[in-house]
């Protein structure tokens, strides 16, 4: 039986590393056969899903770990509305990253055995 878990993150990519740990420990678990993982970005953490992103040497790319996410198995949900808010077109999400709702949000809620927010 695999457990189902559903990563919350809020914190924009850069400026705070709750968003870097997040999806650190989302890839960690993806990797892992007994696990189902979902992570939603919301509010600022919505730029983590942003491909082709340019950071200094020395900087992590989040938009790659988000496709390490994806190529593990995990799904990853970015909320529309504050996609909308922040101008930004699901044409610029990485991987098979994709817009999402706050419906989805509950359904993927319901559906989880652990929520865990960033």
């Amino acid at each position: 039986m695999s457990r189902k878990i559903l990563f919350i993150l809020n914190d924009p990519p850069y400026g705070t590393e709750r968003s870097y740990n997040g999806l650190r420990l989302a890839g960690a678990l993806a990797r892992r056969p007994e696990t189902e993982i979902r992570v939603f970005l919301m509010g600022d953490a919505v730029g983590c899903a942003i491909a082709g992103q340019q950071v200094p040497n020395g900087y992590y790319h989040l938009d790659r770990m988000v496709e390490s996410c994806l190529r593990h198995g995990a799904e990853v949900g970015c909320c529309g509305t504050c996609m909308d808010a922040r101008g930004l077109g699901e044409d610029l999400l990485t991987g098979e990253a994709r817009r999402s709702t706050l419906e989805e949000l509950a359904d993927w809620t319901l559906w989880a055995d652990q929520v865990i927010t960033f």
